[in-house]
């Protein structure tokens, strides 16, 4: 199907991150209206974003709901470990990045039982390591993955992660933050429990909320359960499902924005499409930042089509502050600052954004090192060398 970018920009910069990303400009049209958040019109607008977002994983039995969280995503995820895992639990994190790490700080805070698998920056967690660690350890009941890492832009092997899990008798919590919209997770081929994303990642609407899309008898067992009054995703389930409202103030903007962004979605082609429009940027920024010098902090078999982590140059005339700011003067906000363990930047591939952008992208980044003086963007060796030797396996 056609691909909806909407045009004017408006003359605002692209935003190159994992989200809040670029929208469309009809997107941004719909929340010029106020809403009434009890108002019948309103509650339409909540039931249809429920039975949107339930259709994209293919529960042709029914077997899912799908509950919308006031919030940043972090409050989604925190909703769903608090609302799921039981007092006497104990969850197996796989992390490979800030994020894995964010869910065992949740699981810390919230004083429930959790053991890690951490693979540090370059790698995924594999099937054959979870099923190692669910053998070692009976007392494990849960395994929350993390989808698409975006600490590093890794996109973790979901599929052989169930599989293990599964076979193992745990369920599957997935944080599918980055990768819900745009990643085929088709729940006829990837088995999970509960799975979690927000507005304003691949779908592209706006930041205000999250969901999760979960199984209804695992909702209904958990009334009462959850640490939090706000968070108590059983409660916000048990309340939609009584009066179509929300407990406390929606954010209603955002929610007739995201509307607009499902609608979008649809016309694009759905995940398929969009998935295949941003694997395209993807491959447009990689192979055009390679061929000025720069280097991909993963291999090509772990790249995901969200973002892109590339080694800062080792060119000491480098430096990243002066870099993002030439970049955002030609238009382009890229991602500041690090999250992994060696020193590197972030480009991301989804939002309104397609090849030619991104080709764009590319020209910027040559103009600014030109400017900056660097005469090679090639990384350091050492951490190039760490790269392949960590990456073999």
């Amino acid at each position: 199907m056609s691909n909806p970018l909407e045009k004017p920009r408006l003359g605002e910069p692209y935003l190159l991150t994992p989200g809040p990303l670029s929208t469309a400009y009809t997107v941004k049209q719909a929340m010029l209206r106020d809403w009434g958040s009890w108002d019948d019109d309103f509650r339409a607008m909540t039931r249809q974003i429920r039975t949107d977002l339930l259709a994209m994983i293919g529960d042709d039995q029914q077997l899912f709901d799908c509950v919308p969280v006031q919030g940043s995503g972090t409050f989604a995820v925190e909703a769903m470990l608090g609302t799921l895992l039981p007092a006497d639990s104990k969850t197996l994190v796989l992390a490979n990045g800030a994020y894995g790490q964010r869910t065992a700080k949740i699981l810390q805070t919230i004083d429930l039982r959790h053991t890690i698998i951490d693979k540090g920056d370059y790698l995924p967690p594999r099937g054959y390591e979870v099923t190692a660690a669910l053998n070692a350890d009976p007392d494990i009941t849960h395994v929350v993955a993390i989808h698409c890492e975006t600490s590093s832009g890794i996109l973790n092997p979901l599929e052989e992660i169930s599989e293990a899990t599964y076979a193992a008798g745990r369920s599957l919590l997935v944080d599918s933050m980055s990768a819900f919209g745009a990643i085929d997770i088709n729940h006829t081929n990837v088995r999970f429990d509960a799975i979690v994303s927000s507005a304003n990642k691949c779908i592209e609407g706006v930041p205000g909320f999250g969901f999760v899309i979960v199984r209804k008898d695992l909702l209904q067992g958990a009334k009462g359960r959850c640490h939090s009054l706000s968070l108590d995703l059983h409660d916000q389930w048990a309340t939609l499902e009584k009066t179509g409202q929300w407990r406390y103030t929606p954010a209603t903007h955002t929610i007739a924005a995201f509307v607009e962004a499902l609608r979008l979605h649809r016309l694009e082609g759905g995940v398929g499409a969009r998935g295949q429009r941003y694997r395209s940027n993807r491959d447009t920024l990689v192979a055009g930042m390679r061929a000025l010098g720069f280097e991909t902090l993963l291999n090509d078999r772990w790249l995901s089509p969200i973002i892109v982590t590339f080694f800062n140059p080792a060119d000491p005339a480098f430096v990243f502050a002066r870099f993002y700011d030439l970049m955002k003067e030609q238009g382009f906000i890229i991602y500041p600052g690090k999250l992994t363990e060696v020193d590197s930047f972030r480009i991301g591939c989804i939002g309104q954004i397609d090849s030619s952008v991104m080709q764009s992208v590319v020209e910027a980044a040559a103009e600014a090192l030109k400017r900056m003086g660097v005469s090679s963007a090639q990384p350091p060796e050492q951490a190039f060398a760490e790269r392949e030797k960590l990456q073999q396996s």
